[in-house]
């Protein structure tokens, strides 16, 4: 019987704290809705941000709209924005607090899975000790922020 040769892999679950991401990554499928941003430290960990913006009934998904578009406006650092290309929040950098829920499996509930959860975000210009240059952004308050986000929700 043939060897074969398996994979290194280094994957674990970025631990519970505060990070700045870099965008290195945005696939968009258009059919389907589905926005997947990959996030990664400085450090070289990373994490996959999905959004299903449309039901399966090919409906809009109002709340991960409201999701995604506070994720962009806030990577992008300009909460006036009314539309985006998906690729204009590449190489952006944004704050996040970063929790885990745990919960039982679906497929065997024996067993527990964890969920990485992305939060408490806020603009970033880089990675901690360096800046980067970007196109100047609208300047935009804590208020305007909590504001723009509780209409989002419909708060």
């Amino acid at each position: 019987m043939a060897k074969i040769s398996l994979s290194q892999s280094n994957f674990s679950i970025i631990p519970e704290g505060t990070y700045i991401f870099k965008i290195t990554k945005v696939d968009y499928d258009e059919t389907f809705g589905e926005i997947t941003v990959r996030l990664e430290t400085k450090d070289g960990k990373f994490t996959d941000q999905r959004y299903k913006l449309k039901t399966n009934d090919d409906e809009p998904n109002e709340k991960a709209l409201n999701a995604f578009s506070f994720f962009a406006k806030t990577a992008l650092n300009d909460f006036s924005l009314d539309e985006i290309d998906h690729t204009d929040i590449l190489g952006h950098y944004i704050k996040a607090q970063i929790t885990h829920t745990k919960s039982p499996s679906r497929k065997d509930p024996s067993k527990t899975v964890t969920f990485m959860n992305l939060g408490d975000m806020s603009p970033a210009s880089g990675f901690e000790g360096e800046t980067v240059s970007a196109a100047p952004a609208a300047e935009s308050s804590v208020d305007d922020v909590l504001a723009d986000l509780g209409s989002l929700l419909g708060m």
